[in-house]
This record gives structure tokens, sequence and C-alpha cells, in this order.
């Protein structure tokens, strides 16, 4: 791999840090003027079709046909990623600071584990270990509650947990595409998964009795609002797919840990999120935990960067 390529593999790999790591930030900014899940629902809606646009006009439509069981892994990972796992932790958000939701959702890797040990995969007993200081750091936030949110909506004690069950949903989907029928492209993968995703929660959100005002939403949350279905939805991918083609997957799987950190500093700088001292030491143990397992699975497959031309 030549240098110039291994420098432009890190820069998409820092897109995909800063992006992602801003969406727990974008998310507050939206969900303050517009309900949780129309938002997530339009935005996957917009994201998703864009997507399958591009992916259409590059690879040609025939990159989005897909066989029946590569559409049923695609269609449930939809449900279980954008739907599941983004939509709820927007409902979390509105109970817990974006700072703090990130750092609950960094332990997605730390399932991950537990669902292949649950399916048979054995893992190293420094992977075991790295899970179990994932949990006495999860646990540590847990006790500390949702306060310190810097006036979040709402501070209930149930926000926390709503955020677990969300990244439990992640971790779910993101196995499930491991192991089931996929699609080749996977931008078609991503496209189709979005605009399933966007779907339900629009119907749900729909269903539920959620309206929008558009006189009530703010030039922020406006502006939120497009930044996630445009920027994150094509732009953080587009990077994320470039960086997983030309680095270890060892070393992209670091923006497990890298996006807590981006999403703390910019809900402390930007609307001044503040932090229990509890709070910090149970997200830098989780952070710590993350690190470790995916530093005893480097080791483990012995993973090497692909060479490129």
């Amino acid at each position: 791999m030549g240098v110039q390529n291994r420098r432009t593999a890190w820069a998409a790999l820092g897109v995909v840090y800063v992006l992602w790591g801003s969406t727990y930030l974008a998310n507050r900014l939206i969900i303050t003027d517009v309900p949780p899940l129309l938002s997530g629902g339009v935005r996957f809606l917009v994201g998703g079709g864009l997507l399958a646009l591009v992916v259409a006009l590059v690879a040609g439509a025939g990159a989005l046909r897909m066989t029946r069981p590569q559409l049923a892994t695609t269609a449930l990972s939809g449900v279980l990623l954008p739907a599941w796992g983004n939509g709820i932790v927007t409902l979390g958000q509105q109970q817990v600071s974006s700072g703090l939701a990130a750092l609950l959702i960094a332990a997605v890797p730390l399932y991950i584990v537990v669902l292949r040990a649950l399916t048979g995969d054995r893992p190293r007993a420094a992977t075991v270990g790295g899970v179990a200081v994932g949990v006495a750091g999860l646990a540590l936030l847990l006790l500390s509650g949702s306060s310190g949110s810097g006036g979040t909506v709402g501070n209930a004690w149930w926000g926390p947990w709503l955020i677990l069950l969300a990244g439990l949903g992640w971790a779910t989907g993101t196995f499930a595409t491991t192991r089931l029928p996929v699609p080749a492209n996977p931008f078609a993968l991503a496209a189709v998964q979005m605009l399933v995703g966007g779907a339900v929660l629009l119907a749900v959100s729909l269903g539920k009795g959620d309206r929008l005002d558009p006189a009530a939403v703010s030039p922020v949350a406006w502006w939120a609002w497009a930044y996630m279905a445009v920027v994150v939805s094509l732009g953080a991918f587009s990077a994320y797919a470039y960086a997983l083609a030309s680095l270890p997957v060892s070393t992209v799987a670091t923006y497990a840990y890298v996006n807590p950190v981006i999403a703390v500093l910019l809900g402390v700088l930007i609307v001044g999120e503040r932090f229990s001292a509890l709070q910090v030491l149970g997200g830098a143990v989780v952070l710590v935990a993350v690190v470790l397992v995916i530093a005893a699975e480097r080791r483990r497959r012995g993973e090497l960067a692909p060479s490129a031309a």
C-alpha cells in the first residue's frame, strides 16, 4: 500500500471518527424541536434514497439487486440497526446527555463478543477479561444515572437503560450481517438498510401520533437534521467503506472508542454538557475495556492490511 493511499485511508478513518462521533450532538439538537422517531425516519429515508441513487449511478441499477436471502438479511439488519439501534438512541437522548449516550453505546463491541460466545465461538481469556472490565464500567455509568446532562429534556432513571437496549439492537444487527448472506455491494446493503429502518421509524412515529410543526423547528435543528440525512448518511459510510478496504479491520474498529471521545468533547464544548466524577470514571473504564477487547481480537486473528496496487 503506497504512502499516499495510506494517508488517504487514515484521512477517511478520521472522517468516520468525527462524523459518527458528532451524531449524538446532532441528535440532541434535532429532538429539541422534532419528535425523535419522526426525525430518524425522515433522516434514514432521505439518506437511504440518496445512497441508492448514488449506487445506481456509479455501479448501475444491477448493484441494488439482491437474492431473497440477501434481501431478508438486509431487511432484518435495517430493523435492528437504524430502526432499533438509532431509533431508541434518539428516544433515550431525551433523558441522557449526548456524551453519556455515546459512552454507553461504546459497549457494542462487548455485546458482540457475548453474542459470539452464545453461538459457539469461544473467546480468548483476554477478550473475556475485557468484557468483564466493560461490565464494571457500565455498572458505574448506570449507578451515576443521567444527572449532569447539561439541560437535556429530561432526567429519568431509565434513560441510560434505554441507551443500553439500543446498543443491544445495534450489536445484534451487526452480528447478523456477519453470519447471514448479504449483497456483494456494501453501499447497496447500507442504502436498503436505511430505507427499511426509516420506513419502520416513520410508521411507528405516525402511528403514535407524532406531528411536525415546521414553524416550531429552529434553524439549528433544521441544519442538524440535514447534516444527519446527507453528510453523515453519505459521507461517513463512504469514508468507512474506503477505510475498511484499505486498513486492517482491527484498526478501523478503533472508531468504537474514538467516537465517544469526540461525542463527549463536542457535548462539553458546544452545548455545555457536564459529567459527574462517577460518569467520567465509568466512561473511562468502558473505553479501556473496548481497547482491550479489540486488541485481544487483533492478536487472535493476526489481521494484516490488504495490499493495494
